[in-house]
């Protein structure tokens, strides 16, 4: 879906489709039949945005084989999708029974990382509609925070002045502009939005930024305008990840902590933080902060991506507020500080009572109608696909 600002931008506005298990191209063009085109559906649109994730064995063949593209965009196009926007986080493997840490690897010190990541840049260059002013991929924050060492530290400087050198390339051969946002992670070389400012200082603006997702700045106890307003005003947000946390005021309460539990799953990493006046504590995943390593005498953040319509059951909150307020900073001021908006609850499938095939397509559905009406309400209006 398309949104115009009151600037003139046009803001795409998709969803993302990691939710879904897919490690090759096959099971990429079912999807798009099985969730993308019924989406659009029980929304009433001409066309919706889809967020692909492409894993790195998809994005080889595609990179590889010009029919397999071709077919690609042919399914797309049938089924009234556009693609302006790549997760390129998850390398391979992000339904595996346990993914944990392993969602980090490889890093920007490895090479794969950037060639993966260049495939999908040179990918979605020949998926973006035509009147679409850029692409944007979104990437992780370098790397986990440990081991980190000045060793590390240079060769991911040089994969991302490698990156940028791809990219101006990428643009010279196709007449394309493709971006890529790192995204600030808990438990991340990048944690905050200061450290992205930190880290960054020096990358080629015109073709590096940051992807903000805000249920990472909730859980971070980032406040939302002063944190992005700095950020937009040192380095381009590239993308913005419409995602929600999941909040217990007091995490100390039996009922809380009993809450909590159903969270405590064993696919995906879970960061805890709990709020405290000089930085928050943490802990790397909820099952620690359960069994103590965290005294819940403060609130807690939790980084469970939950459905951004969806009220969590008393006495949790998901960090809505939070979202409302990010998406206020960035597009609710006379100038629009970012133009692709992406919702991103990759945790359908482990969720307390997770959906079925159709309840999924509701839920998603949901979650995007959603975010438009809280665009809508700070002002954008629907733009027409072409």
């Amino acid at each position: 879906m398309r949104l115009r600002h009151r600037d003139g931008t046009t803001v795409h506005l998709a969803y993302c489709t990691n939710v879904h298990a897919a490690e090759d191209l096959d099971g990429v063009l079912a999807q798009l039949a099985r969730y993308g085109e019924p989406v659009r559906e029980r929304l009433g649109a001409d066309r919706i945005g889809l967020g692909l994730w492409l894993a790195a064995p998809v994005v080889t063949a595609l990179a590889a084989d010009r029919s397999a593209l071709d077919l690609l965009r042919k399914e797309l196009d049938l089924r009234g999708i556009e693609v302006v926007t790549l997760n390129a986080f998850p390398y391979a493997g992000f339904h595996a029974p346990t993914v944990k840490k392993a969602v980090y690897r490889p890093d920007w010190t490895e090479r794969p990382r950037l060639d993966h990541t260049l495939a999908c840049a040179r990918v979605l260059a020949e998926l973006l509609p035509p009147d679409a002013a850029r692409g944007s991929v979104s990437t992780l924050p370098l790397a986990w925070r440990t081991p980190w060492t000045p060793r590390r530290d240079d060769l991911a400087r040089r994969h991302l002045d490698l990156l940028s050198q791809g990219l101006a390339a990428l643009n010279a051969d196709t007449g394309r502009t493709v971006r890529v946002g790192f995204e600030p992670e808990p438990g991340c070389l990048i944690e905050t939005t200061g450290q992205a400012v930190a880290r960054l200082a020096g990358a080629d603006p015109e073709r590096l930024g940051v992807c903000v997702d805000t249920c990472h700045l909730a859980v971070a106890f980032e406040e939302p305008g002063p944190a992005l307003t700095r950020l937009a005003a040192a380095l381009p947000v590239v993308k913005t990840q419409a995602s929600c946390a999941v909040h217990a005021d007091r995490p100390a309460d039996p009922a809380a902590r009993a809450a909590l539990a159903a969270f405590a799953e064993r696919r995906f990493l879970h960061q805890t933080r709990q709020a405290a006046p000089g930085g928050p504590s943490a802990v790397d995943d909820l099952p620690e902060a359960l069994g103590g390593a965290l005294n819940g005498d403060a609130a807690w953040r939790i980084h469970y991506h939950v459905p951004v319509q969806r009220d969590l059951p008393p006495p949790l909150r998901s960090t809505r507020p939070e979202l409302v307020a990010a998406l206020t900073t960035l597009l609710g001021g006379p100038t629009a500080l970012t133009d692709h908006v992406e919702v991103e609850t990759y945790t359908w499938p482990v969720l307390p009572g997770a959906p079925d095939g159709g309840g999924l397509v509701d839920g998603i559905a949901g979650e995007l109608a959603w975010t438009r009406s809280a665009l809508t309400a700070l002002g954008l209006t629907e733009e027409s696909t072409p």
